[in-house]
């Protein structure tokens, strides 16, 4: 049975972890209702640069990920915080070719930090 775009959209709106998807050139393309919720600005973000939204240290970390990403790498540890780790995690079309990226957020549980 083929998945249309409602069905996946309502996937990733079942998750509770912000999912932020951004293309190559940084520009916000999709987040499901979580990331929404999350992010200061919420559905008004799509189509702005993930750049705009983060200090240049920042923008530096995200451009060196991408540069990985685009080397191959699936995934990168980004940040590393008491109550959750975010990573920096490669989207890419069936024939390998990097599309973009999104943060993925994996909560600790209590007593993990």
């Amino acid at each position: 049975m083929p998945v249309d775009s409602s069905v996946l959209a309502a996937l990733l709106d079942s998750l509770k972890e912000p999912v932020v998807f951004a293309d190559t050139d940084h520009i916000i393309r999709y987040m499901n209702e979580a990331g929404a919720a999350h992010y200061k600005g919420g559905r008004a973000l799509l189509g702005t640069s993930v750049m705009d939204c983060h200090n240049a240290r920042s923008q530096e970390v995200i451009r060196e990920v991408l540069a990985a990403l685009e080397q191959g790498e699936d995934e990168r540890l980004i940040t590393d915080a008491p109550e959750r780790c975010i990573y920096m995690r490669a989207v890419r079309d069936a024939g390998g070719t990097l599309l973009g990226y999104y943060e993925r957020y994996e909560p600790k549980a209590r007593g993990e930090q």
